[in-house]
């Protein structure tokens, strides 16, 4: 990577929950427009990680910086500022059930007083073209749209305030391979026109495969590997090869209770 300041910046993160330590030492960079897709099991601090640059949860050590600008226990004006870098597409979507789908999407540019109803409405419109959804969707509840439908008007909501970082969490969970695809592809073409660094968290590795420019793999709170996304295949690191082949055999154990 070059000298360029990285937009994100993430040196020595440590996050322990009573004796539980989730994250211990974890450094890595995420440079203007880039893909970071993180990898690893459940528990091993994905969520967590994202967590502590969004500012949800303060860690207990290290350094996390946007743009150069320390980004760790900020509040008022500075962390409001921070936040309106931020997009992100939950797990699931996370829309709201009451809201038709242009309020969805519309939602933080009505909030943050962006735009008047009728602008944030116009907003909205354009935005869901931008993820293939047309005007005559706008007016319909989420409980009336099918998975793939939910995931891109989730992906139009992340990107309406033009953010210049979105968290990706588990993207293409509960869709079918087919809709899986086109949301990679949807997410690829939305961050590359947008220009968008993205941190995303998975364990589709045909999305790794799609999304990613670089991938890192968390293990026990700690980057075991990070490198190149063509470089995963031959890391030579035996926790991703166990990962992405998913073999029971490894340095991967699985706590599991025998009957």
């Amino acid at each position: 990577m070059s000298q360029t300041t990285p937009k994100i910046h993430v040196r020595g993160l440590k996050k322990s929950f009573g004796r539980k330590t989730v994250l211990d030492g974890v450094d890595f960079d995420v440079a203007s427009g880039e893909s970071l897709v993180i990898i690893g099991g459940s528990g091993t601090g994905k969520s967590v990680t994202i967590k502590c640059i969004l500012g949800l949860i303060t860690p207990d050590e290290g350094e996390i910086a946007i743009d150069g600008k320390n980004a760790v226990g900020l509040r008022g004006g500075e962390r409001d500022e921070l936040m309106s870098k931020f997009g992100m597409l939950f797990q699931g979507g996370a829309l709201f059930d009451s809201l038709s789908v242009w309020e969805n999407v519309a939602f933080r540019l009505i909030q943050d007083k962006v735009h008047d109803r009728k602008q944030a409405h116009e907003a909205a419109i354009e935005t869901l073209g931008m993820v293939g959804l047309g005007s005559d969707v706008a007016t319909l509840l989420p409980a009336e749209l099918s998975g793939g439908m939910l995931k891109r008007v989730a992906l139009a909501r992340a990107i309406a305030a033009r953010p210049e970082i979105i968290f990706f969490d588990e993207p293409t969970t509960g869709l079918d391979p087919i809709t899986a695809d086109v949301i990679n592809d949807l997410i690829v073409s939305v961050s590359e026109k947008l220009g968008v660094s993205a941190i995303s968290i998975t364990h589709d590795m045909a999305s790794v495969r799609k999304i990613a420019d670089r991938v890192a793999m968390l293990h026990a709170g700690k980057l075991v590997w990070i490198g190149p996304v063509d470089e995963i295949d031959d890391s030579g690191n035996p926790y991703v090869d166990q990962f992405i082949h998913g073999r029971a055999e490894g340095p991967i154990k699985m706590d599991v209770r025998r009957p």
